[in-house]
């Protein structure tokens, strides 16, 4: 029987690309959204003309019953939940002191609480079988902090935090959890940056260049396969030597 893996945020960006290379891995792929109805459906069509096992599921991460909901419907289709990946997130860069809180809990719930909600729901089935893999996808600004980005940075930094103490919880079940830290990649998530800003980044970054969402796909599958069987509780950054 073919693995599943459930990807959060996976309509566009990193998210789909990770889709489209579990699909033609031969996963059975949930395609998780929340707004972006019209682009994960057309990744869904695209992909099932091609003769792979894909199915969409419209859940916000941040609410419980949602992604319980999902989760069963997941259960329910494939038989099994093999692996997570938790890449579902929003960005805001502003100071502080022009952050309300009700952009700084949006974010938390979404980055962070989201994390803990869809871990939560398929950890029983995973424990049954005493297998499974969690990759959370969190930033090199949980590592290090970026100006203008606290509640963003801080999201991503507890993502790390609940990754290491998971995989200990989780270990003994034979089910690892880890964490990619991703710098700048060529997704929507920057398209507020100007094109000089986005010079002047890459300029600092020692590769030279920006990452691609295939790049992060690749990371996540390794991380996913049985090759990294032994790999748990650690950060992998992929960010061009721009965090060292």
């Amino acid at each position: 029987m073919n693995k599943t893996v459930l990807i959060t945020g996976s309509s566009k960006g990193i998210g789909a690309a990770t889709a489209i290379l579990f699909a033609q891995k031969g996963y059975n792929v949930v395609i998780n959204y929340n707004d972006s109805y019209e682009s994960a459906s057309l990744l869904c069509r695209s992909l099932v003309s091609n003769g792979y096992s894909v199915m969409t599921h419209k859940a916000n991460v941040a609410n419980k019953l949602e992604v319980e909901l999902m989760v069963k419907e997941t259960l329910y289709k494939f038989g099994s939940l093999d692996i997570l990946v938790n890449n579902a997130g929003i960005s805001q860069q502003a100071v502080i002191t022009e952050t309300s809180e009700i952009d700084f809990d949006r974010i938390i719930d979404v980055n962070l609480k989201g994390v803990f909600n869809c871990c939560k729901s398929v950890i029983p089935s995973m424990v049954s079988r005493q297998s499974g893999k969690i990759i959370n996808i969190s930033s090199m600004w949980g590592q290090v902090g970026a100006s203008c980005e606290v509640a963003y940075s801080a999201s991503k930094a507890g993502v790390i935090g609940l990754t290491k103490a998971l995989a200990k919880e989780l270990a003994p079940s034979g089910i690892t959890v880890n964490a990619i830290a991703p710098g700048l990649i060529e997704t929507s998530m920057n398209s507020n940056l100007t094109i000089e800003e986005l010079s002047d980044f890459v300029n600092e970054i020692p590769l030279g260049r920006m990452g691609s969402a295939d790049e992060i796909a690749a990371a996540i599958e390794f991380l996913a396969s049985d090759k990294a069987d032994y790999i748990t509780g650690q950060v992998l950054g992929i960010n061009g030597g721009y965090v060292i």
